[in-house]
């Protein structure tokens, strides 16, 4: 599950500390110890009981103007600061079940009862109310393809609650949770890392009774345009994708690549011929990618077309 960071403190800081050491050089959101730097500070925020009430103060005589013109997320969460070099702040709404809100948006739209990772590390503390639920289950990231009905080796941790004061260091693609909601009102506030790496990483959502991926919960720009532009069928997009199937970094950006060039034939007998070129790589993901499609469609040379479906989550 994800790691506890005990900070017992009677310090009291404002927003802007809090952006201030995100901002120095202790701060790396590309390493848990790196972000876990600035849990005294965030910790520290969480003694200060008023700057959020200000803040929502400050949003409703304004008409939320700043947070619609800044805040990408849905209304559940509000931005407290704006995504910034390397990071960003929030805090998020988690009503419960005697709230009106929730009885007429429904648990979907507060993440309940929908198991799923986190693409990129991140540090969250409970701040408002007793906390949301979850239960929590832990997954070998390397061992996960990302396949739509891939079977996973899900771990069941704990069911614990975020209550007030308490931060985790959210794992990415390692801690998974199926959230519950809280017995009243909760807010928790986000330190969100903006590095690089998590460019290339995906978010799924899992069946955690099956122990299987539902599908993947984000979508790759880069992935799309690479199937663009194999799709329109130019030399160059071919040797890209052809590039990137045998060298690219990024094992789901190989992925995609296969998906592409596959899509790109007419012929029932290449295409089966490329997924069983797949099996032979020395790329994990892509050979267990392949083997997933042949074994669930049961691929020949008449029906390997539908086999690049399952290539990328």
């Amino acid at each position: 599950m994800p790691s506890v960071i005990d900070h017992e403190t009677d310090a009291v800081a404002d927003l802007a500390d809090l952006v201030d050491a995100c901002r120095s050089p202790i701060f790396d959101g590309g390493s848990p110890d790196g972000l876990a730097a600035v849990a005294p500070v965030l910790r520290a925020l969480g003694n200060n009981r008023a700057f959020l009430a200000a803040m929502a103060l400050d949003a409703l005589k304004e008409q939320c103007s700043g947070q619609l013109a800044r805040n990408n997320y849905s209304p559940q969460v509000i931005l407290l600061h704006a995504p910034d070099g390397p990071f960003f702040l929030r805090a998020n709404i988690w009503p419960s079940e005697r709230d009106p809100v929730l009885r007429t948006s429904g648990p979907a739209s507060f993440f309940y009862r929908m198991p799923h990772d986190h693409a990129f590390d991140f540090l969250t503390l409970g701040y408002l109310g007793p906390g949301y639920w979850s239960d929590y289950y832990e997954v070998e990231p390397e061992s996960v393809a990302g396949l739509p009905g891939e079977q996973v080796d899900l771990r069941f941790v704990e069911r614990s609650q975020l209550s007030q004061g308490k931060m985790l260091l959210y794992r990415a693609n390692r801690d998974i949770h199926d959230q519950l909601p809280p017995e009243s009102l909760s807010v928790s506030i986000n330190v969100m890392p903006l590095t690089a790496a998590q460019r290339g990483r995906r978010q799924y959502l899992f069946d955690v009774e099956e122990g299987r991926i539902l599908q993947g919960m984000t979508a790759n720009s880069a992935e799309l345009l690479l199937r663009l532009s194999v799709c329109f069928g130019s030399g160059n997009g071919i040797d890209l994708a052809t590039d990137f199937l045998g060298t690219h970094p990024d094992p789901r950006m190989r992925l995609a690549a296969w998906a592409a060039l596959d899509a790109a034939s007419d012929d029932p007998a290449q295409r089966f011929a490329h997924a069983q070129a797949a099996l032979r790589t020395d790329c994990p993901h892509l050979a267990r990618a392949a083997r997933f499609a042949l074994n669930h469609l049961q691929c020949g040379p008449n029906d390997a077309r539908a086999a690049a479906r399952f290539a990328v989550a």
